[in-house]
């Protein structure tokens, strides 16, 4: 397992993000059913604790527990890049243990087969270990001891179902049925569970279930379901979850006997960007603001100027093939034999809009235009081709 493996789990949960930012704003209306075991609450009281408690400026409370994360996309099939890449965590099941102590004391570890990768952060000291290479890097902030900009990075509080339902209860509203049960149970927990249907028909979402601690209302799961499918498509929750402050040795780290010892430092490929490189982040900064949304509610299509050239460009921010990242990992993965991969699944479509190639999955649908465009939404083939002809 490479090093920076559990620092990709932004991407699922990004999966996620796409599909919580098709919901709109507005009053909803509970329906309570089952066996009372919690106090009988409202859709609406119970959004508004969810969204105290995942908003809070100290984050969330103090715990510890162990989060499985599944996917089941629909993908087509896709390159092999390793276990350290964020591909392969786009299907099958994946699982990371956290401790949470506050916002500057967090510990994340991702156990394997034979060994164990480990990211440790207490106050202004944060380490990666990683036993399987029995090498310890401690990394370090860049010069005036400021923090890098990691907007593209996941924390490792990112890596829990807090994240991803702080991004649904942001948009949860009018475009939205909402009921609520007081019966389930995660983890071994009483919880409450918010449903969030979509009302539209073009969604290719059924719903969204998301499982609120009954004690603190903190997120314990969050489940996305695709219509026609019994199982969820994506999901990330906790199976074990005690919610007291961990004890202070599950922060302290000293390197082991014999251990490789590095250090690396922060932002330090930022630093030594060449003035092309910066010339590309200016480009891509752009093209960001380039961004045009066509729909509404769960239908919302976002509309960006793509092309295969552009696509096949390795992200900013990305390591570069074979270049250590400040996390260990090492960049791999050829970008145009992914966009080759995934284009041999398309479709051709055509219409007054023009012409492209169409991918769909189970819960998103994209669409490159061969005029420069690409159009990605949780809609289906019938919304994307709409939102096309939207210039």
């Amino acid at each position: 397992m490479r090093k920076g493996t559990f620092m990709r789990w932004g991407v699922p949960i990004a999966a996620a993000a796409v599909i919580a930012g098709a919901i709109g704003a507005g009053p909803v209306v509970a329906a309570v059913s089952g066996d009372p075991v919690l106090p009988e609450r409202s859709a609406q009281q119970l959004l508004a604790d969810a969204a105290a408690a995942t908003s809070k400026s100290e984050g969330p409370p103090p715990m510890s527990g162990t989060v499985q994360q599944t996917a089941s996309l629909g993908l087509p099939a896709l390159p092999q890049t390793g276990g350290g890449s964020p591909l392969s965590l786009l299907s099958g099941s994946h699982e990371v243990k956290v401790w949470y102590g506050a916002h500057d004391k967090v510990r994340v570890a991702m156990p394997t087969q034979l060994a164990e990768t480990n990211l440790i952060l207490n106050g202004d000291q944060m380490w990666y270990w990683d036993s399987g290479t029995n090498t310890a890097t401690r990394l370090k902030l860049p010069e005036g001891g400021e923090r890098p900009d990691t907007s593209a990075t996941p924390r490792p509080e990112d890596l829990t179902p807090q994240a991803a339902a702080e991004m649904v209860l942001a948009q949860a509203g009018e475009h939205t049925a909402i009921s609520v049960s007081n019966t389930a149970e995660v983890a071994g927990r009483p919880a409450y569970q918010l449903v969030l249907k979509p009302k539209a028909a073009g969604s290719l979402v059924q719903e969204v279930r998301l499982a609120l601690d009954g004690e603190n209302y903190v997120p314990l799961q969050v489940q996305v379901f695709a219509k026609g499918s019994a199982e969820p498509a994506f999901q990330v929750g906790f199976t074990q979850v005690t919610f007291t402050p961990p004890a202070a040795e599950n922060f302290t780290f000293t390197p082991p006997a014999g251990a490789k010892v590095e250090e690396q430092k922060l932002g330090a490929h930022k630093q030594e960007m060449t003035d092309e490189q910066r010339a590309q982040e200016k480009e891509a900064h752009k093209a960001a603001g380039d961004v045009k949304v066509v729909g509404e509610g769960w239908t919302t299509v976002a509309v960006l100027p793509g092309s295969l050239e552009d696509l096949a460009k390795p992200a900013e921010g990305a390591t570069p093939a074979g270049e250590d990242s400040p996390f260990g990992d090492r960049g791999e993965g050829d970008p145009a034999a992914l966009i080759d991969s995934v284009l041999k699944s398309a479709t051709p479509v055509s219409g007054e809009w023009g012409s492209g190639k169409l991918i769909k999955t189970k819960l998103a649908t994209a669409l490159l235009t061969d005029d420069g465009r690409l159009l990605v939404g949780a809609v289906t083939q019938e919304e994307i081709i709409k939102a096309a002809g939207v210039k």
